[in-house]
This record gives C-alpha cells, structure tokens and sequence, in this order.
C-alpha cells in the first residue's frame, strides 16, 4: 500500500508514496491517508505523528486525472456532495477537515505541498520544511476552490492580508516565505528533514501523554470561542489532568528527582 505507517518508541510515521503522481491522492490513496489517521488516532500507544511523502514531494493535493471522471458525473447528476466522496473514509477526510486529532501533528515538508497537501498542513501542528519545499493553493488557476479546510483554516492561523495573498492570487512560494510569514517552524537541508522531524517528535512523545493531548485540546476548542470562555475550557480540561496518575507521577518524579514513567492514566 503507497501510503507507509510505521510505529517505533511512541511515534508514527505515514508517509505517501506515490512519486509519480508527486503523491496526489485518488480515490483509493485518499481513503487509505484517511484511514491511517484514524489508526493513529484510536492508538493508545501513539503519541505524536508526522507526516511526510517520498522524494521530492509532500503532496500535491487530488489527483485531478483520477478525479476528474467523478466530479463529471456529479455534475451531470447535480450532486452536490462528490468532492466528501474523494475525500476520506468513514465520515473521515484525509486533509483532516472536521475530524479533530488530540495528538501532536508534525509535517515534514520534502517538496511541493500545494493544493490538497497545503490544505493537510493547516491541520498540522509544527511544521518543518526542506529548502526544497514549494508552497501553494493554486485551485483558483483551476477555477475551484480550496474546500480540504484551508480556506476556513488559513485566515486564523496567518494575518488576514498573507493568507489571501496565498488564498487568491494561488501563486507558489518556497520555504524561505513560508518560514518568514510563520506558516512553517524552520527549514532544514533536505537530507536532515526526517531527523529533525524525528527529534521533535521525540522531545513531545517524552512528555506525559495525557497532558500533551489535554493541551491540544485547550488549544483547539479555545480557540474556536472567545477568550473568556477559553480560559473556562482551560480549567476544565486541566482540572481533569489534575487528578490523573501522570500528574501525581510527574510531580513525585520531580521531587525525587528521577525520570517519570508515564502510565497514560
């Protein structure tokens, strides 16, 4: 199967391999990138996940030959449904639109991220790009529209003027851009992307589990709402890592000055 999961010390790693196609998903691809998330998801053992594509490509969004024949019969039929069709498995869509992951999301950037690989990256959440990475949203030059989530995503992630920038004109920009508007952490040498991946994966997975992931979920939900009421979600979701075994361990571990061992409960 062209999309690779592998699993070591706590860390996924999926990778799409389809170098022909600059990793563009079909049908069958889309849904097996969205059934690895849901894999990573419901794994109580995996803790942090990065995502990444062979060669010299993350992913350059749908595959539009393949794709091509069903959005013509749902025009002809008058569906108003069928890009959710090419999207994902089980009510999942691989860009991670309206499926909300807890756990840390890495995206090692190799190559052209554009189109539906761009629209992933804004369900990321450190990204670290090759100096090689190519950026960009380019479906109004096709005349579609971004619908993976970018276009709801990038106007709360970027200032309002860089994400239409990005958003209208759909022209291509490369790492250096990106790292200097803040749409990626750091760039890196195309041979030390993976291990630099690696690496913050690893410092995240050494962290307690359940508060890593409490913490994504005050960072998500409090930042669908006003600040009054993120600060009632903050207390709460903390409260209940509070009680948790991990926090009296982590505390004790501390004191006793020795490395915790984390139960995930």
């Amino acid at each position: 199967m062209p999309i690779h999961y592998e699993k070591a010390d706590h860390v996924v790693t999926i990778t799409m391999d389809r170098p022909e196609k600059r990793n563009a998903m079909d049908l069958e691809h889309g849904h097996a990138l969205a059934a690895g998330w849901k894999r990573f998801n419901e794994d109580p053992d995996a803790r942090v996940a990065i995502i990444t594509g062979v060669e010299t490509s993350f992913c350059a969004g749908g595959d539009l030959t393949a794709l091509n024949a069903i959005a013509v019969a749902g025009r002809e039929s008058g569906a108003t449904d069928t890009y959710r069709t090419v999207q994902g498995v089980d009510g999942i869509r691989w860009t991670l639109k309206n499926y909300e992951i807890a756990k840390p999301i890495i995206a090692a950037v190799n190559g052209f991220c554009v189109a539906g690989g761009f629209e992933m990256l804004g369900a990321t959440d450190i990204r670290i790009a090759s100096t090689e990475a190519v950026f960009a949203v380019p479906e109004p030059q096709r005349g579609l529209v971004a619908m993976g989530g970018t276009c709801a995503r990038l106007t709360r992630q970027l200032p309002w003027p860089l994400a239409m920038e990005i958003l209208l004109t759909g022209d291509r920009f490369d790492a250096f851009r990106a790292l200097e508007i803040g749409l990626v952490n750091r760039v890196v040498e195309p041979a030390g992307l993976l291990d630099a991946a690696h690496e913050t994966a690893r410092r995240i997975a050494a962290n307690a589990p359940l508060a890593v992931q409490a913490t994504k979920r005050i960072a998500l939900q409090g930042f669908r709402t006003d600040l009054a009421r993120a600060y009632e979600i903050e207390e709460a979701i903390g409260a209940q890592n509070f009680i948790t075994e991990d926090a009296a361990e982590g505390s004790a571990a501390f004191v006793q000055k020795r490395e915790p061992v984390w139960r995930g409960r």
